[in-house]
């Protein structure tokens, strides 16, 4: 299964997350803060990242650029509760290969993570 780092600014969307992408048997490392989750892709064998696009004090958007230096091949989707076509495109440009729309459901999460992760 996947190493997966989940990013947002909001503790109980992490958890959310990693308690339902866990439950697949992936192994999830979940993270508040936007240097913890960049330092921890830095130093480790990631294969997917989520990231909320709306942080505390950077960007999602910013943080998949600053991964994808030290990890260019690293897969992502992302998070937002705010939609609109220029963070898609955004997140798109980067090399997210997904967009969900919070809140997030259980199925949608799931299917999008495994085909991401098969692509």
């Amino acid at each position: 299964m996947a190493r997966i780092v989940v990013l947002d600014d909001v503790v109980d969307s992490v958890n959310v997350v990693k308690r339902i992408l866990e439950r697949k048997g992936h192994t999830v490392f979940g993270f508040t803060e936007e240097e913890d989750a960049i330092d921890f892709c830095k130093k480790n064998d990631v294969d997917l990242a989520i990231l909320d696009i709306k942080l505390k004090r950077i960007s999602g958007i910013e943080v998949l650029e600053e991964i994808r230096k030290n990890k260019p091949t690293i897969k992502a989707i992302m998070l937002t509760g705010y939609p609109t076509l220029q963070t898609a495109k955004e997140a798109l440009v980067l090399g997210a290969r997904e967009y969900c729309i919070k809140p997030i459901e259980k199925q949608e999460l799931e299917q999008k993570v495994q085909g991401v992760l098969e692509s």
